[in-house]
């Protein structure tokens, strides 16, 4: 009996168009090339166990395989959903006897990170001693997912994911392979390309799936969303996606750079993101980055979120819009974070040291015996309405924590500071 795919004609073209070498492999030049580290590993004859970290349908599988053929290793594929303890057992038994008869093996283990911190401690002594050469694979930062033991042991090596100049070598390929061109224009190519979110097995399927429509019309980007699903964003709401981009977010904010960080905003919510995880991000961005430059920041942010939680999504999701607006074009300062920052840097380095006495309370005839709140002098009273006194512990100098730049509101409240230093400097005689 024949089986579904028995022809070659008949198997999935991802499958038809998987490279046979690695200089097959697009979009990874900068880890196969001559001066990328797994070409020199290649050159040199000797191949270090490694972690391959990339986005899906970027090549891991593919690579590992190609390495263990290039380098006559043994190829054991294993997926860490899919296996266990005993599973191991019986790969690190066959790779010792291949090693007793002189051959390698290459262990590739996909999704890696599935795997508990024990299982991947399993891994440390047929590594160390030479068992098995490991390729792992992972889509999760290995920094996070993979104890430091192993990673000890391995070289990490970031995957990219596909580029256009790579998706159109796919598309090359794979037209060539279908013996004719796909009914797309430029924008309906460019659009494919796009859907494809650097996938380079799932950008092979919509190929494949346009390949069976009539060569006319061609498709624009409007008639090719027509035809094919849109594609979920990849975007992991409890992972490094989450982190990622609320960071670009937040330093695109930083470098006021308003576009760029509503195009951050809208990739989260368009990932499913909490939209008060961002509302409480920018509030803290309106305290830590802007502060004094703009006082109404905050009042802004804070307004936003209470929008947002009276109106709910989508159209709660405007008053954010607004609020990255505000914010992107506000004047930034930093000054009041890093104050804060050096008072707090100071007050663990001094300890326990008591205020000066003329600013303590007397409620009691001993404590003005003791002179508490001798010496005091009323600020009020004073014609100006600054005594000058000193605020600081005795025998503490002087600290300057808050600095303002002059920017924004912060522009007046330099003014400030500097009439009160020279009023200090006057009334004390320095």
């Amino acid at each position: 009996m024949s089986g579904l795919f028995d022809r070659p004609e008949d198997r999935p073209l991802a499958e038809r168009l998987r490279p046979v070498s690695l200089e097959q492999v697009v979009g990874q030049d900068h880890l196969l090339g001559p001066d990328g580290p797994l070409g020199r590993m290649l050159a040199a004859g000797k191949l270090a166990s490694i972690i391959l970290w990339g986005p899906p349908g970027c090549g891991k599988t593919t690579v590992a395989r190609l390495l263990a053929e290039r380098t006559r290793l043994h190829f054991e594929p294993l997926s860490a959903v899919f296996s266990g303890v005993a599973d191991l057992r019986k790969v690190f038994e066959a790779a010792r006897s291949r090693k007793a008869a002189g051959l390698g093996t290459l262990l590739f283990v996909d999704e890696i990170h599935r795997f508990n911190r024990a299982q991947q401690d399993g891994f440390l002594p047929f590594v160390e001693d030479g068992t098995v050469v490991l390729v792992g694979a992972t889509t999760e930062n290995p920094s996070f997912e993979l104890n430091g033991a192993l990673l000890s042991r391995t070289q990490v090596l970031v995957l990219k994911r596909l580029d256009e100049a790579a998706l159109d070598q796919l598309i090359g390929r794979a037209e060539q392979a279908q013996g004719h061109a796909l009914p797309l224009d430029q924008d309906g190519r460019a659009a494919l390309q796009a859907m494809a979110d650097g996938d380079g097995r799932y950008f092979l399927n919509l190929v494949e799936a346009l390949s069976t429509l009539p060569p006319a019309p061609l498709l624009d980007a409007a008639g090719l969303a027509r035809v094919v699903q849109k594609r979920a964003p990849a975007y992991d709401k409890d992972r490094e996606g989450h982190y990622n981009l609320i960071s670009a977010l937040h330093k695109s904010l930083r470098g006021s750079d308003t576009d760029a960080a509503l195009y951050w905003m809208a990739r989260m919510l368009d990932g499913g993101e909490d939209p008060l995880f961002i509302a409480r991000r920018l509030v803290r961005f309106a305290v830590e980055d802007i502060g004094l430059a703009d006082p109404n920041a905050v009042v802004q942010a804070l307004s936003a979120w209470d929008v947002y939680e009276r109106l709910g999504s989508p159209e709660g999701e405007l008053a954010l819009a607004q609020l990255v607006i505000y914010l992107g074009t506000a004047p930034k300062s930093n000054a009041a974070y890093m104050a804060f920052k050096g008072a707090m840097r100071s007050a663990r380095q001094t300890g326990s040291l008591m205020p000066p006495m003329h600013i303590l309370n007397a409620p009691t005839r001993m404590m003005k015996d003791l002179g508490y709140g001798k010496g005091y002098r009323y600020d009020h009273d004073a014609e100006d309405g600054f005594s000058g006194q000193n605020y600081f512990p005795d025998g503490m100098n002087r600290q300057v924590f808050y600095d303002p730049p002059e920017r924004g509101f912060e522009r007046e409240i330099r003014k400030r500071l500097d009439y009160w230093s020279r009023l200090r400097d006057k009334k004390t005689g320095a």
